[in-house]
């Protein structure tokens, strides 16, 4: 059964959660990030992406870019911008969207629970992006971005968190991108007792974002292991810090995708070709100028030629399968692949992927010559239908993958509010 256990955490003193509080390190590029920190230089942006203190000279993931994120951290705890808790804690940390809110428990999951596959992933990692976050980790001896898990809601776990967020909260603030933030501290034995004891009764608990940041968080256990033989497992390189959502509190948005060309087809013998498997309706523009979101499993949006359409999957084209009855798989095994030979979607450079929050102006927009007579930087786009937590659930529990770019999820984890010293 799973793990998961209070820990000492690290977190912004108070007055600095808002300021410190950064999206995730890998949802900038390079100059992005610099903007951000340049910015506001108490982002924690600065501590995970810590190329940003250096010119463009210095490679991204040269050895003094770790060196220094270390430094500043430990300047950082050294003035006081944050705090440790004295006895191992949870807490709650709840954010807003868009009328709807989630809330999760912060806590320290077990490496051995993943391994054992207790903690269930439901797709590959890349060594390369993992060795930036193993780098990262190690030599900041801290983690700083938590991992995103999931589990099937419990009815105890829902009546200690109500009963918690009954009491004043410890941060409380709205962010720049109109995300709320609020966090309660979790030290009450008795409420400690019933997480931990109730978590130890749940069998499957699922990754629903950060994969690369947990299999990092995994390797430096190892490594940590390696260096100390004589380890016991109660130290702390052996856990990983985490958010923990009920299931019927997340909200997976659409992961769309636009590709460059049609494979050499005419508009007329391309639209011929997907009626094989799909049924295609053209959309009034004068009755739907918000472009075309599916409203139900097997059905797409697509945008050609500045119009939009509707296309339904042809039952004999829909499966049971767990994977295969996805519906990013439908639309790249019926139609990306065989129709616009986009083999590989992760590494064919002809096809981009745009998150939902984005909405399908960016896809129109991606659509659109720049200018008059112009061409488009991409020649079509398909909106989905997003992915459900169930069918992530069961892709995860027949120890499958789903195809890259399947899930979505808003609002992100904030870095910085919560550190894991290993």
């Amino acid at each position: 059964m799973a793990i998961i256990r209070p820990f000492r955490a690290f977190r912004p003193a108070k007055g600095l959660e808002e300021k410190i509080a950064a999206l995730p390190y890998d949802v900038y590029n390079r100059q992005e990030a610099a903007a951000v920190v340049a910015e506001n230089p108490y982002s924690f942006l600065a501590i995970d992406r810590a190329e940003t203190q250096f010119g463009p000279e210095v490679d991204t993931y040269a050895p003094e870019v770790y060196a220094k994120a270390h430094d500043m951290l430990q300047e950082q705890i050294a003035e006081g911008r944050f705090v440790q808790e004295e006895q191992p804690c949870y807490y709650l940390y709840e954010q807003a969207m868009d009328g709807r809110s989630q809330t999760g428990i912060v806590a320290c999951a077990s490496i051995d629970d993943y391994l054992e596959n207790r903690i269930k992933k439901h797709e590959n990692t890349r060594a390369d992006k993992e060795q930036d976050r193993i780098n990262h980790v190690d030599i900041c001896n801290m983690q700083t971005g938590p991992i995103f898990l999931a589990y099937r809601a419990n009815s105890a776990l829902r009546e200690v968190t109500e009963k918690i967020k009954k009491q004043t909260a410890l941060y409380d603030f709205i962010s720049e991108d109109g995300i709320g933030h609020r966090v309660w501290l979790v030290d009450s034995g008795e409420d400690i007792k019933t997480i931990r004891e109730t978590f130890a009764q749940i069998s499957e608990i699922y990754i629903a974002d950060g994969h690369h940041r947990c299999a990092s968080a995994v390797k430096v256990g190892l490594k940590r292991r390696a260096e100390h033989p004589d380890y016991d497992g109660t130290e702390e390189f052996n856990y990983f810090l985490s958010v923990l959502f009920p299931d019927e509190e997340l909200k997976i948005l659409d992961y769309n995708r636009v590709v460059k060309d049609l494979n050499g087809l005419s508009t007329e013998a391309f639209l011929e070709k997907i009626q094989e498997k799909f049924t295609v309706e053209k959309q009034d523009a004068s009755l739907n100028g918000k472009g075309y979101a599916p409203v139900k499993k097997g059905e797409f949006g697509m945008y050609l030629g500045g119009d939009w359409y509707r296309l339904q999957a042809k039952p004999e084209i829909c499966s049971e399968d767990v994977v295969a009855g996805l519906d990013v798989s439908i639309l790249q095994d019926q139609l990306l692949g065989p129709v616009l030979g986009i083999g590989d979607p992760k590494t064919d450079k002809r096809i981009d992927f745009v998150g939902g929050i984005r909405g399908l102006k960016e896809l129109e927009r991606r659509c659109t010559p720049k200018e008059p007579g112009g061409q488009p930087e991409m020649q079509v786009a398909f909106s989905m239908y997003p992915t459900s937590i169930g069918e992530l659930f069961a892709v995860a529990d027949a120890q499958r993958l789903m195809p890259p770019k399947s899930t979505w999820f808003e609002p992100k984890l904030r870095s910085g509010l919560f550190l894991h010293e290993l």
